[in-house]
């Protein structure tokens, strides 16, 4: 029988040979997690329970790799720095802000610190083991609350957005209303100018008429008065 061969997810973590569970395990890995229990020690108790090991299912089966036992070096140090800044430019990581890639390449670097602190001193290994947990659950938190808030502001976005087409509307009525009634003037003073104007001419044909009538009547006066004295004088 042909070796079978397996190509591990690239990581930053320090991890044994890789464990070849099977075809049977494509669709359940988690029989395989106590295989290999009865003959680790506590120390690989405890590092599976701080970093446990990693599964994956390929073409050829499924298999299972547990974080190195190995002593760390200072070389190991050194390619740990290495790898992670090289990692930071294949992967595009951005430098500032928020960035899941790099906030992925500095967990696994954490991880592979807590691993190797373990291996030297288990007590230190355990306190590195409560940072790191704090530190997740505090991003948890921060996500949370970042969901949070984007969810609030999205639904006072959109109730500004209806108050705003609320308001638009209301301004579209009070327009309205206003053309309506600036029309209402413009009717009632073209009608008041009609009034007006036909008050003017009804008092201007009185006006003539009543001096027609005291003319008339200054004429008649006249007369009168001459035929008086033409009267008078001839008694």
């Amino acid at each position: 029988m042909s070796e079978v061969k397996c190509s591990p997810p690239e990581s930053l973590l320090k991890f044994d040979e890789p464990l070849y569970i099977g075809m049977e395990a494509k669709t359940d890995l988690s029989s395989a997690k106590g295989a290999n229990k009865a003959t680790v020690s506590q120390l690989d108790d405890m590092l599976n329970f701080m970093i446990p090991p990693r599964q994956w299912v390929e073409e050829s089966g499924a298999w299972m790799q547990h974080v190195s036992k190995a002593p760390a070096t200072r070389m190991d140090v050194i390619t740990l720095q290495e790898n992670l800044d090289r990692r930071h430019l294949e992967r595009q990581a951005r430098e500032t802000g928020l960035c899941p890639v790099r906030e992925d390449l500095y967990s696994q670097a954490f991880d592979e610190l807590i691993r190797q602190v373990t291996m030297d001193g288990a007590e230190r290994g355990l306190l590195l083991l409560r940072v790191r947990d704090e530190i997740r659950m505090t991003i948890d938190a921060y996500k949370t609350l970042y969901d949070s808030s984007v969810t609030f502001g999205v639904r006072k976005q959109i109730q500004a957005e209806q108050g705003m087409n609320a308001m638009e509307n209301e301004i579209a009525l009070l327009r309205n209303r206003k053309k309506e009634l600036e029309n209402k003037v413009l009717e009632l003073r073209n009608t008041v100018e009609v009034f007006e104007k036909r008050e003017a001419e009804t008092r201007a044909l009185e006006e003539k008429k009543r001096k027609e009538k005291i003319a008339f009547l200054k004429h008649q006066g006249q007369h009168l008065d001459l035929f008086l004295k033409q009267v008078g004088g001839k008694n």
